[in-house]
């Protein structure tokens, strides 16, 4: 009777633990449900952009066909649907290609960059990029959260149960580009460090006394004297 009562209190126990840990994945899982769907909405938001900045470019610059066609084509393959996160990465990925060449032809329009609708888009791109940049770091620290609970002991039996399966992060690469030199016109000349910074080469030079040769006074200053004093002589070796 003991030992029944045992083996009941362990499956009980055991029972307990499985249902927290099932809570526990299940709470992760939405959370990893609900970043994404966050960086669906601004993903929708800069598919729209980029379609608005396209018809600005198109006004000024309509024989760039190629360029804006590749636009175009990057853009309804991102905005294509059913795609996991790994392959919506690689979409926007090659949607942020041709949105880098698209951006380097208008450099070449001044018209076109002084133009009040284009600079207004590129301002909301830009926002909009940086609110991705911030939900897809959020998406992806519950997801790994959620791979570490999946993967781990003793969890992962919980997971496995039940069929809670591991999430694909959202990664981006971006264009690789070199470090952008930047030249004021101070050619070859040293920039002073920043306010309070001292180093060695910032003390001024210890002058170092040398002995004059025989015969020649040194060049030793006498202060001036005080009225109604005489100035001493010069003091000889």
């Amino acid at each position: 009777m003991i030992a029944l009562l045992i083996i009941l209190g362990i499956i009980v126990l055991f029972a307990l633990w499985a249902v927290g840990v099932y809570n526990g994945l299940i709470k992760q899982r939405n959370l990893v449900q609900e970043a994404w769907r966050q960086i669906d909405v601004e993903l929708k938001r800069r598919h729209d952009l980029i379609g608005n900045l396209v018809e600005t470019v198109k006004g000024y610059a309509a024989h760039e066909r190629g360029t804006l066609e590749d636009v175009m084509k990057a853009r309804s393959a991102a905005m294509a649907g059913g795609q996991t996160p790994a392959q919506q990465a690689q979409s926007e990925g090659m949607l942020s290609a041709a949105l880098g060449r698209l951006i380097a032809v208008a450099e070449a329009y001044p018209d076109l960059k002084a133009n009040q609708n284009f600079m207004a888009l590129q301002n909301e791109l830009t926002s909009t990029e940086d609110r991705i940049a911030s939900a897809r770091r959020y998406y992806n620290a519950n997801v790994r959260e959620l791979n570490t609970k999946v993967e781990t002991v003793p969890s992962n039996v919980v997971a496995g149960m039940f069929n809670i399966k591991r999430e694909e992060y959202f990664e981006v690469e971006g264009i690789e580009r070199d470090p952008v030199k930047v030249d004021f016109g101070q050619g070859n000349y040293n920039i002073p460090p920043p306010s309070g910074y001292n180093s060695p080469q910032d003390t001024a030079p210890t002058q170092i006394p040398t002995t004059p040769p025989p015969g020649q006074l040194p060049n030793t200053q006498v202060p001036n004297p005080q009225p109604g004093q005489q100035a001493a002589p010069p003091t000889q070796n």
